[in-house]
């Protein structure tokens, strides 16, 4: 009886994890409770199952328990399901024509972290056009000179203490390159055009907004509003456009899914895979975290995490093969009215709260 009693518990605890996210709200606990969707989901078929094994299901109350804890977890699924082999690609594999390809690598280093010969182990076998650092101060970028110095002419450097510096390099051209502060004056993004070897133009944004932590932010506004207006840069843009970065947001949350219905970038991970960038040290607590998505005029051809740095982030690499003459096949269609009016909003939730503080 004792064990029953548990395990009805513990499954109406995963019934309320699983709702809670779906409220409309932005306090970092209810906001956090995206992140450990892979983890809730197996938690709540398991309670399903031992509940059902363990006990007759005889009474209505208990038929309702268990009918509960299903729905439940069809409904995780769904969230989790396109991040699957098994759904539809949204950004398809390149053709076996293609010539013009750019390689892609970005990593939160962890500020505190000393460990400068792994991430340059990393760095040198990887030998990405485009390296994007997060949580790189004034050390990180001397320590990484050794090789940024000869490999990387082009670079945008803004190495702060507060854990929001950011690192860019390339080893084609930029141009206008610009360190924005969208919400924050202490939170940097690097906007900056790219110049490709057949002399195209790919418009990028580095980000790392702040999570919706109560050490860092305890409401998710700020990185909501971030990323919306990202997202209408991108949508704006008369380039090809590629954001990365440390989102810390992950891949299924409705932010998520809103940022990439109004920018109208792809995303790798669909019908390909979870590339649980976070946390490297924590195996059981692993969700994405770390961030690439493009234009529909960029195909597919490789991603994967990267060796450990002693970061609490794994690397992220991609590679993507330019082929604008079959954009079309993989052309999003453009946001709802519905979906315009939540990014909206989110953006009118952050201005408001910047009003109430400064009052």
């Amino acid at each position: 009886m004792k064990l029953k009693l548990i395990l009805q518990i513990f499954g109406l605890i995963t019934v309320v994890l699983t709702l809670l996210p779906i409220i409309d709200l932005d306090y970092w606990f209810i906001r956090m409770l995206d992140f450990p969707h892979l983890q809730l989901t197996v938690l709540t078929l398991f309670s399903a199952l031992l509940f059902y094994i363990k006990f007759e299901v005889n009474d209505y109350r208990d038929s309702l328990f268990l009918i509960t804890l299903l729905c439940c977890f069809l409904f995780q699924v769904y969230k989790i399901y396109p991040y699957t082999p098994i759904a539809k690609k949204e950004l398809f594999d390149y053709s076996k024509a293609s010539k013009d390809s750019l390689t892609l690598f970005t990593a939160n280093l962890l500020q505190k972290n000393n460990n400068v010969n792994k991430i340059k182990e990393v760095i040198k076998t990887i030998d990405a056009d485009v390296m994007v650092f997060t949580e790189a101060n004034a050390r990180w970028k001397n320590d990484l000179e050794s090789i940024t110095l000869t490999k990387y002419p082009y670079k945008v450097e803004i190495a702060l203490p507060n854990t929001y510096g950011m690192l860019f390099y390339s080893k084609h051209k930029l141009k206008d390159a610009q360190v924005r502060y969208l919400v924050d004056d202490s939170i940097p993004s690097i906007h900056t055009k790219l110049v490709l070897p057949n002399q195209d133009i790919v418009q990028f944004y580095a980000i790392h907004p702040t999570p919706p932590m109560p050490q860092e932010n305890p409401m998710s506004t700020d990185r909501d509003a971030e990323l919306m207006l990202v997202a209408k840069l991108a949508k704006e843009s008369e380039y090809p456009v590629i954001v990365l970065g440390d989102l810390n947001d992950v891949a299924w949350s409705e932010t998520s899914n809103l940022f990439k219905s109004v920018s109208g970038l792809l995303d790798a991970r669909v019908g390909r895979g979870f590339f649980n960038t976070y946390n490297a040290e924590k195996y059981l607590l692993r969700w994405p975290l770390d961030h690439i998505f493009v234009s529909e005029l960029f195909r597919y051809k490789d991603m994967r995490l990267c060796e450990a740095i002693d970061s609490d982030h794994f690397p992220l690499f991609m590679s993507l093969s330019y082929e604008p003459d079959l954009a079309k096949a993989q052309e999003k269609n453009p946001p709802t009215k519905e979906e315009m009016e939540n990014a909206n909003q989110q953006m009118e939730n952050f201005h408001e709260s910047k009003t109430t503080s400064n009052n």
